[in-house]
């Protein structure tokens, strides 16, 4: 076969795959979108849930979702970041690096089921908390801690060592340079695995099911007390998320308006994460303009 017919062989091959991607993803934005906006009013986002009346809507559950994947990037950033660091930079070649590695590699490959589980059995029973947000946000910690630190391990490694020698050879630390010189370069990289995080972790049911729970207590949104149980920001309160509402709903829901409330809700969490990327990747381009003094 002649070079140029596999070339055209391949480039058709690969834009075909392009075009199914595109045509799946297409597809299931517009099916969820086309069912579920028609449902979407501002009542429907600003009053609570009913677990028996129709016309109730996701206030709470929405906020609960925001709140959980705060918590849970304050949480997990630092220390996927700081994993991915250390496994670049500091770790040597041997035994114990290949024994972090492939635990890494393990946990990143659990089920969410499986991590629920594990929360169940650490953040609720053991600790005595409950159902809380705090177990839920910890839990999913677990579920994107190594996802976020490979992420940052090859953002690291990618860097171009010139850079790293150059700095290195004008007498900058170590450290100074991991910080003024690496990380900068690597960030776009970084932001792209956090964001891929964050998505997981708003749109993650099953750890949260065995964790921030299936119901939420009557909110007072005019009460900012974290220790108050009627609070919003407090993390020792249970929390039901927008995605574990979705499954509740179609599964034990006793609503007459179940499909309304449904699609309704799977709009909204699709449209939610879009935005949130979206608006994550503009802000990461600021920060990336401002820490390397590009235009």
């Amino acid at each position: 076969m002649k070079s140029k017919t596999a070339d055209r062989i391949a480039t058709g091959v690969f834009v075909a795959i392009a075009i199914v991607i595109i045509s799946i993803l297409v597809g299931l934005f517009s099916y969820i979108l086309v069912n579920g906006l028609k449902h979407i009013s501002w009542e429907f986002l600003t009053t609570p849930s009913s677990n028996i009346r129709a016309g109730g809507g996701i206030r709470d559950q929405l906020f609960n979702s925001f709140y959980i994947l705060l918590i849970t990037m304050i949480i997990a950033v630092p220390l996927g970041v700081g994993g991915g660091i250390y496994m670049a930079e500091y770790a040597k070649p041997g035994k114990v690096t290949d024994i972090i590695r492939s635990c890494i590699e393990v946990l990143a490959s659990l089920p969410s089921i499986v991590i629920g589980m594990f929360g169940l059995l650490m953040f609720v029973n053991v600790t005595g908390w409950g159902y809380t947000i705090l177990g839920g946000a910890l839990a999913l910690t677990v579920f994107n801690l190594p996802v976020i630190v490979r992420v940052s391990e090859d953002s690291i490694r990618a860097v171009p060592r010139d850079l790293k020698e150059a700095s290195l050879a004008l007498g900058i630390t170590h450290w100074h340079t991991i910080k003024t010189v690496i990380l900068p370069s690597a960030f776009p990289s970084i932001l792209t695995g956090v964001i891929l995080a964050a998505g997981r972790v708003f749109g993650e049911a099953a750890a949260l099911l065995f964790t921030a729970g299936l119901s939420t207590p009557r909110l007072d949104y005019t009460n900012w007390n974290p220790f108050s149980g009627q609070s919003p920001l407090n993390i020792f309160r249970p929390a039901e998320t927008l995605a574990v509402h979705i499954w509740s709903v179609n599964t034990q829901g006793l609503i007459p308006d179940v499909e309304e409330v449904s699609n309704g809700s799977a709009a909204v969490l699709v449209i939610s994460v879009l935005l949130f990327n979206l608006l994550a990747r503009w802000i990461g381009r600021l920060i990336h303009k401002k820490i390397t003094a590009t235009k």
